[in-house]
């Protein structure tokens, strides 16, 4: 036989076993992400779960400890990539207003495409699940932290010192997050309100960066 008419080699059942968990493992947190729409982690259990995902009870624990771990695992999904595309749009150059149209844009995207995940975050910031909050507020401060990293790169944070500039970072953060609130909260399919949340959020942030040009010019900056 030759090589073209040689039959196909079957795949190693290792490899298969691996896709055949990680297919599982995604099937129990897409599911969480379908349930917790409408109800707190707290509330939420194994038995339910697993039904929504068509798994076994048994199975949920080959992959998470408990419900708090999967929730964990969540908070990270959630916030990852938002994190790497706001780090990508203020490390380029450019003028300030620019910047923020695109970290808005950046922000109302994210809602319409990961609802589900921004629905899950918001129910779960104050929450009763104290690992999946610490989870939470941990993801923010290491948001903080790059975000401040990013603007320290930028010509006008020359003279800024590092807590000025955790402290801006903060203050961007936390409005981000209110945006990505106030978009979670819009009608769905409500362009005006989108465009009206956008307008105020770009213009509160124009305050925050003229605050920033100044800040070195009061007596104790």
């Amino acid at each position: 036989m030759s090589h073209t008419d040689s039959p196909p080699v079957a795949a190693h059942p290792t490899g298969s076993r691996a896709a055949q968990k990680e297919q599982s493992r995604r099937a129990l947190l897409d599911a969480g992400l379908r349930l917790l729409e409408h109800q707190n982690l707290s509330s939420l259990g194994v038995r339910e779960l697993t039904r929504e995902a068509g798994l076994s009870p048994a199975g949920f624990y080959r992959h998470f400890r408990d419900l708090d771990e999967l929730g964990v695992v969540l908070v990270t999904e959630s916030l990852q990539s938002l994190h790497l595309m706001i780090e990508k749009i203020l490390a380029e150059r450019g003028e300030p207003e620019e910047l923020i149209d695109r970290s808005i844009a950046v922000i109302a995207r994210h809602v319409r495409e990961h609802r589900a995940h921004m629905r899950f975050l918001a129910r779960e910031r104050h929450g009763g699940v104290q690992q999946v909050r610490a989870a939470i507020t941990a993801e923010l401060a290491a948001f903080t932290e790059q975000t401040a990293a990013a603007l320290g790169s930028q010509p006008q944070s020359a003279r800024w010192s590092s807590a000025d500039l955790r402290m801006l970072a903060g203050l961007y953060v936390e409005h981000l997050v209110a945006t990505a609130s106030a978009f979670l909260e819009a009608p769905a399919e409500s362009r005006t309100a989108e465009r009206r949340i956008a307008a105020l959020a770009q213009d509160q942030l124009r305050l925050i960066s003229i605050g920033r040009r100044h800040w070195l010019d009061t007596p104790d900056g």
